[in-house]
């Protein structure tokens, strides 16, 4: 059996790793003051941050089509796949996955259709996860295994520079703003089972960049690891440099710096620095 990929754009996949492992990947929308751009291909993350803070109206994120949704189905077949899996963005926080599943009625039983519990790498790491078992086997139940087996492995967590974004958004999750005034602190978050989670805050960039630490020392040995920012790369950096030079034996040899996508960027805001991480098994 040929067992074909899809995911969504929130995944935030490398191209070489989407190219190598031809994954179909299914954009997102991003609506900045009522025109609506597709994620990863109109506007790019650096624009979409610089633009941001000046926006007259939050932006807004919408889900792709049910036809959308077909034509990569369709797209996958033709390449000569017999089965797709099709790993999405957690329910919880977007309609991407039901759409899917809408889809993929008309489908039959040739398309499998996973809720990853997660965003960004947290999504991508149990695609690659998938990847890597199906060239190895090209069996559907072993890569499915192989996703739930990834997916209790993983933790993503963040620290926001601002609250002000979530505000604007009209998402601010309980835990979170419990933690404390919603525009004076920088709250530091984990998104379990597609739960936000609060793990605290603090009162300057410095401080939260050291709890972040703390908590992601916590996490090791690791198999695979991700820095995650929104447009500020010294800060990714930095909090990498740290990290290696506190704990470099627990982490993976390769480590990838992720400019969040835009969609996950009109919720956090610029500035905010976190990781997505695959403890080892």
């Amino acid at each position: 059996m040929r067992i074909g990929l899809v995911t969504d754009s929130i995944a935030d996949l490398p191209v070489d790793l989407v190219e190598i492992y031809n994954i179909e990947v299914v954009p997102a929308i991003l609506v900045i003051e009522g025109k609506e751009y597709i994620d990863g291909q109109d506007i790019t993350r650096n624009e979409f941050y610089q633009r941001l803070p000046e926006m007259r109206s939050a932006p807004t994120t919408a889900a792709p089509s049910i036809g959308t949704f077909l034509k990569a189905f369709q797209k996958q077949f033709s390449a000569g796949y017999d089965h797709l899996i099709a790993i999405h963005t957690a329910g919880t926080l977007t309609s991407i996955v039901d759409i899917a599943c809408q889809a993929a009625v008309e489908l039959k039983d040739k398309v499998t259709i996973i809720d990853s519990g997660q965003l960004t790498l947290g999504v991508g790491f149990q695609v690659l996860a998938a990847a890597n078992e199906i060239l190895k086997s090209s069996s559907l139940p072993k890569a499915l295994q192989a996703i739930q087996n990834t997916s209790q492995r993983i933790t993503v967590a963040g620290a926001l520079d601002t609250m002000e974004f979530l505000r604007r958004s009209g998402r601010v999750p309980s835990p979170v703003a419990a933690v404390g005034g919603l525009l004076s602190v920088k709250p530091l978050v984990q998104l379990q089972n597609g739960t936000v989670k609060a793990l605290g805050a603090a009162r300057t960039t410095l401080q939260a960049t050291e709890r972040l630490l703390q908590f992601a020392e916590n996490q090791g040995p690791l198999q695979q690891l991700a820095i995650l920012h929104t447009n500020t790369e010294s800060r990714a950096r930095y909090f990498l440099n740290d990290w290696m030079n506190r704990d470099a034996q627990s982490l993976p040899r390769e480590i990838r710096i992720v400019n969040l996508t835009s969609l996950i960027g009109t919720h956090l805001g610029p500035d905010a620095v976190g990781f997505a991480a695959v403890r080892a098994g």
